[in-house]
């Protein structure tokens, strides 16, 4: 696969303002990882569901990551806080940051961009 592929990942309507993520697996450091999208003030975000403090996976419950006022990113396990638009640690007991998916949003369709280190998982 080609560095910086662009991989359809769902359409643009799946994902709401503060709202369940889309979940999707890569390929990163040669683990398949589970990752997820998110809509936050319009903007489409993507990370691997990997939190910085201990690498356990976020969501609270399926698909789930805003906090209750729908503005952080929250570890449900240790309560390390990121920010939606950067994947960086708002508060808690974070190590750096979230690791970053590139996405990209056009026609009414969420992709997401392949590079060296992330690459969709082939079954």
């Amino acid at each position: 696969m080609s560095a910086m592929e662009q991989v359809p990942l769902c359409n643009s309507k799946d994902l709401v303002d503060g709202g369940l993520a889309v979940p999707f697996d890569v390929v990163y450091g040669g683990y398949t990882c589970r990752a997820f999208a998110i809509r936050w003030k319009g903007s489409v975000h993507a990370y691997l569901n990997r939190c910085a403090h201990v690498a356990m996976e976020l969501d609270w419950q399926p698909n789930r990551f805003f906090d209750d006022t729908g503005q952080w990113l929250l570890c449900s396990t240790h309560g390390a806080v990121y920010r939606p638009d950067t994947g960086a640690c708002a508060g808690g007991p974070c190590r750096g940051g979230l690791v970053r998916i590139e996405l990209s949003e056009r026609d009414g369709v969420v992709h997401w961009h392949t590079d060296w280190n992330l690459q969709p998982v082939s079954f």
